[in-house]
């Protein structure tokens, strides 16, 4: 089940008070990026976030779920309404996570 559009543009919404936030379209589902770090994403209508640690202490209850068969495990974000969580949820990812490679 791929993931809609209103969805993806009410966690983009809740996502607006962080900085830097993009979204690429994959297959059906949205890819969430944070100063051009892939923090997440949106599937099947879930917003799911890499289980680093900064996460996994922000959601020390979230157990990890698979975005679509043969993915990597990732960490539900439940807590979508409070938008100065996610921004500073956001922000502990992006600080774990490798700076992007350069495109030749």
């Amino acid at each position: 089940m791929a993931s809609s559009r209103e969805y993806l543009e009410f966690i983009l919404d809740q996502l607006s008070e962080a900085e830097d936030v993009s979204f690429r379209p994959m297959m059906g589902e949205f890819i969430i990026y944070h100063c051009g770090k892939p923090v997440g994403g949106v599937y099947d209508d879930r917003f799911l976030v890499k289980p680093v640690q900064a996460a996994r202490a922000m959601l020390p209850d979230a157990q990890e779920e698979l975005p679509y068969e043969g993915g990597k495990p990732m960490l539900p974000v439940d807590n979508v309404d409070d938008r100065a969580f996610l921004a500073c949820l956001l922000d502990a990812i992006a600080a774990e996570l490798p700076a992007p490679k350069k495109r030749r």
